[in-house]
């Protein structure tokens, strides 16, 4: 493959954002600061909950290798690895976000000016995004309390595991993601005020 073709091919899976942006220097001070602080805090998220994937690893590795060797099944790895993999999903969220891969019409949206891109995901982001965060928001936090509260039990499996801490990872995920919103909101208002993205 060319070069030219693994550049577009990458273009159209996700783009590829440094972890930090190089704030441009007719970015106003308190943007950057704000921008950066938000990015850090995604970043630092995201590699700390990649890190789950090693004991999500062992768990299904374990019960393989039990199962098939010893003939003696886990009670504990189905939902392990359910609540592990659950966890990461949401939690990962703010950092998928500010790497710019999240699903949208990418064969849409690349070929419209910077201005309008910036249009678009600043309308997205205030109907769409932010209502909605709040609202998932708000009732996830009430699911998470009640699971702690009543102290519920899953009882998909005879484990029957409390499952209040895996319900807090959801509201703790959607508040990242909502924070993360923010940043992008600034840099989509720098976008469409200036007509290029910071890098």
């Amino acid at each position: 493959m060319n070069e030219n073709a693994e550049n577009l091919a990458d273009e159209m899976i996700a783009s590829k954002r440094p972890d930090i942006m190089v704030a441009p220097t007719d970015m106003p001070s308190w943007m950057t600061n704000i921008i950066h602080a938000i990015d850090g805090m995604s970043v630092f998220v995201g590699n700390v909950v990649c890190w789950m994937t090693l004991p999500l690893m062992i768990g299904m590795f374990w019960e393989v290798f039990s199962r098939y060797v010893f003939m003696a099944p886990t009670v504990w790895a189905y939902d392990i690895s359910r609540m592990l993999y659950g966890a990461m999903f949401v939690l990962g969220a703010s950092y998928a976000l500010r790497k710019g891969i999240h699903i949208r019409s990418d064969f849409l949206y690349r070929s419209w000016s910077v201005k309008t891109q910036a249009l678009v995901d600043l309308v997205m982001y205030f109907v769409l995004f932010i209502p909605s965060m709040v609202i998932f928001l708000w009732a996830s936090s009430g699911w998470a309390y009640e699971s702690i509260v009543r102290m519920e039990r899953g009882t998909d499996t005879t484990w029957m595991p409390y499952l209040g801490f895996i319900k807090v990872s959801l509201p703790i995920g959607i508040l990242f993601l909502l924070i993360q919103g923010v940043s992008e909101i600034l840099k989509a208002l720098y976008a469409y005020k200036n007509e290029r993205w910071p890098e």
